[in-house]
């Protein structure tokens, strides 16, 4: 990707290989994702774009090469530090417990409190402008338990807006949600970019990610993996060898956009 200014710069990998049992989930390659910059995981089921994602979270070690939050490796960060610096929306949001949406939400903020500190009217006003972004803000005293999947969705999201976190790592954020409600995440997190926080986030479809992302790594399923701007690696020839199906470039009223031959 291209080089950006080091202080900057929010997350790297370098020379980064992730291997899986006897299988390679992806070849050496390297990033540097800068702050106000979006880059996108993309590839068919399987190809580890979460196994990848948890990679750069940091919760799981690369089989080659290094990952590196704010220019220092993960070894080198107090946990919480690290929960204040990156933030993750993992795939599925199990709920075990009863809790209202409100408090909910407020787990965010824990990174921020102390061993023995209790959350303050600022981290409930913190919490109640996340829900309001994600409009939930009426649902604020409803049981989580009772939510439909993308209002749990939504929430999930709530919490880690509430996290406030420089990185934002996100897996298939659209995921539950209704046409609307993914453009409007998806804009939230532009709106975030353009603030300042990087983002990193796993799509499925080809489409939301020519309109957001700044740069994209391409899984193919196999080991390969092609990693640069948007405008590079989105490319029908790229984008038919790692689907193993035939996609077409059309250019409409000046977006571009990816359909199946």
């Amino acid at each position: 990707m291209a080089s950006t200014d080091s202080s900057l710069v929010l997350l790297e990998a370098d020379r980064l290989a992730l291997q899986v049992g006897e299988r390679w989930l992806c070849c050496e390659f390297s990033l540097r994702l800068a702050a106000g910059e979006c880059l996108v995981l993309l590839g068919p089921n399987g190809a580890g774009k979460t196994t990848l994602l948890h990679t750069l979270a940091g919760l799981r070690a690369p089989t080659v090469g290094s990952v590196r939050l704010g220019g220092r490796p993960y070894a080198d960060w107090d946990s919480l530090a690290a929960a204040r610096f990156r933030g993750l929306l993992a795939q599925q949001q199990p709920d075990h417990f009863s809790a209202s949406v409100l408090q909910t939400t407020l787990i965010g903020r824990h990174p921020h409190l102390g061993r023995w500190g209790w959350e303050s009217a600022e981290d409930v006003a913190v919490a109640q402008a996340a829900l309001t972004e994600v409009g939930l803000a009426e649902l604020a005293g409803r049981d989580v338990l009772s939510l439909s999947g993308g209002e749990r969705q939504r929430v999930s999201i709530a919490t880690l807006l509430t996290q406030a976190p420089r990185l934002f790592l996100l897996d298939e954020p659209t995921n539950h949600l209704d046409l609307h409600y993914q453009i409007a995440v998806l804009e939230l997190f532009a709106r975030l970019r353009r603030q300042g926080h990087g983002i990193v986030m796993v799509l499925h479809d080809i489409n939301l990610a020519t309109r957001f992302a700044d740069h994209v790594i391409l899984l193919d399923g196999k080991g390969g993996v092609l990693a640069g701007t948007r405008d590079d690696v989105l490319q029908p020839d790229h984008l038919s060898r790692a689907f193993e199906h035939p996609i077409r470039r059309l250019d409409v009223d000046g977006r571009t956009l990816f359909i199946p031959d």
